[in-house]
């Protein structure tokens, strides 16, 4: 018999996400987000070849966005 240890499962978010997990969690497409990183309005980091975007400055970035007024 061995032994057994049981981890809880730890609930950690994320601090800084990919292109394709920003592109998913904000609903905007990969190449859309590449543009806005390139014009300077999202700040991105780069880890070696991969680029990631801090969830704050995506969520920052989010609320940056223009409101859409009632019709």
């Amino acid at each position: 018999m061995q032994n057994e240890i049981e981890v809880a499962e730890l609930s950690v978010p994320r601090l800084a996400l990919t292109l394709p997990a920003a592109a998913a969690a904000s609903s905007i497409g990969r190449t859309k987000l590449y543009a806005f990183i390139k014009e300077g309005k999202l700040k991105a980091r780069k880890n070696g070849r991969h680029t990631v975007i801090l969830a704050d400055d995506l969520k920052a970035f989010l609320e940056s966005l223009p409101t859409m007024e009632a019709a």
